[in-house]
């Protein structure tokens, strides 16, 4: 595998605080790489330096082998990363399909003359779209829930037309932000299956933030560790889950989490 998104100490900060401090990694084609931490480690300051939210203090950033700082969102999203984030942020009085179609604008070529008129080039666009939409809404299980509006949708349906809508982008990373904040223990083993499938029937590279620990552990290839913005570990998950400075980062801060079974601290 080659290396598809590079950072290369990234700092940033927000007056006296280094929110992300000298972190670097590298995340190559095809990989699941979860990143972890306590609450405020910096991972999600992370995310947004990646996806274009905050410039870089300082560092270095490249995707695909192109540097991608200073480059707006949307640019970067053109060039191949998508991104879903903890708190849903759905278009709540569209529909399903509405919403998955506000993801394709970025890959639509079409000019006003031609919306405005209704040129066979728009109107042929318009119905490639439809159709993607809809091939997007049954990936995910939503086929038949496409015309309903997005606020009247359960909890873990809104989480997968998230990932739909991201999906309509063509990504080649995938972020996902907490993906299974809020869901049931069922709901989070289905989330887990839907990575994976995802990850084998696209060719996609995802980049996990996760606090259930099972579902990292489950579904990642390599798994890195900020602590105080930092990175103190990266490894396969079975090492981090036996690493000293990763057990201690999560002292008094919820260590049974670190733990793929219902175990207290001390057993073996």
């Amino acid at each position: 595998m080659s290396a598809l998104l590079e950072a290369k100490q990234i700092v940033k900060q927000f007056g006296g605080l280094r929110a992300v401090n000298d972190v670097s990694l590298t995340i190559e084609h095809g990989q699941v790489f979860g990143l972890i931490g306590p609450n405020g480690a910096g991972k999600t300051t992370f995310f947004n330096v990646i996806t274009g939210l905050f410039p870089p203090t300082s560092g270095e950033l490249l995707f695909d082998g192109r540097s991608i700082i200073g480059l707006k969102p949307h640019q970067i999203v053109d060039r191949g990363i998508a991104r879903t984030f903890q708190n849903i942020r759905l278009f709540a009085n569209m529909s399903a399909l509405e919403n998955v179609l506000v993801g394709q604008h970025v890959r639509l070529r079409f000019n006003p003359v031609e919306a405005v008129l209704k040129l066979p080039a728009f109107v042929h666009q318009e119905q490639r779209a439809a159709e993607r939409a809809l091939d997007l809404l049954s990936l995910v299980g939503l086929r038949g829930k496409a015309d309903e509006l997005a606020r009247n949708l359960p909890y873990g349906d809104q989480r997968r037309l998230e990932i739909a809508r991201a999906l309509a982008t063509d990504p080649k990373m995938l972020l996902l932000d907490e993906p299974t904040a809020g869901m049931n223990p069922q709901e989070s083993r289905e989330l887990t299956d839907f990575i994976r499938h995802l990850r084998h029937e696209l060719d996609l590279t995802v980049l996990l933030i996760e606090h259930d620990m099972k579902v990292v552990m489950g579904v990642s290839d390599v798994v890195a560790v900020l602590d105080y913005g930092e990175k103190i570990a990266e490894g396969p998950p079975a090492a981090i889950q036996s690493n000293e400075r990763v057990i201690e980062a999560y002292l008094g801060r919820g260590i049974e989490g670190l733990m793929l079974e219902d175990e207290t601290p001390g057993a073996a």
